[in-house]
């Protein structure tokens, strides 16, 4: 049985496992937002950073990439997986059904926010989302990276997302 990955974020560009298949995917009921703190990877417990994470809303959607583990290193995957997103318990781990762009729908290992951790931070505004990832950097790098891989990665697989790319020419006016 074939194993997949719903990748929304930096898993789009930095999937870090073996990727025998990709496709075009839709989850329903969750919406790609800098909702969480970030206070290991792209910020600090003194200056956090922000990082996306789905944050589950009623009739929402989000587009991303539905990425298939190649055979024979699925246990090796979630493994490694876990140990990324999972580092501060913010992020709970769900199978969740995907709809491929070519129709078929696929049960994939997903990523979503605990709305009742203390990392939580849905509904901030855009302008303070832009301030808080223009000066975070965390353990793999600056924050501003995060945010330009993910919304140009998006891009160029023909996703479009109107806040990553506003927050994206913000921030780069902000650090000029």
């Amino acid at each position: 049985m074939t194993m997949w990955v719903f990748g929304y974020g930096s898993l789009l560009w930095n999937p870090g496992f073996p990727v025998a298949r990709s496709e075009l995917a839709v989850l329903h009921g969750y919406a790609r937002s800098f909702c969480m703190s970030s206070i290991h990877h792209r910020g600090t417990e003194e200056n956090p950073g922000l990082v996306l994470a789905l944050d589950e809303v009623e009739g929402a959607h989000c587009k991303g990439l539905a990425m298939a583990v190649e055979g024979g290193h699925e246990e090796r995957t979630l493994d490694e997986l876990r140990e990324r997103e999972l580092i501060s318990s913010a992020y709970l781990e769900r199978m969740l059904d995907v709809h491929l762009d070519c129709g078929e729908v696929v049960n994939a290992v997903t990523y979503v926010i605990d709305p009742h951790h203390v990392q939580y931070c849905g509904g901030m505004p855009l302008e303070e989302q832009a301030s808080i990832i223009a000066r975070a950097v965390g353990g793999r790098g600056p924050n501003t990276e995060y945010l330009y891989n993910t919304a140009e990665h998006l891009s160029e697989i023909g996703l479009h997302d109107p806040d990553l790319e506003w927050l994206s020419r913000r921030v780069r006016s902000l650090t000029a």
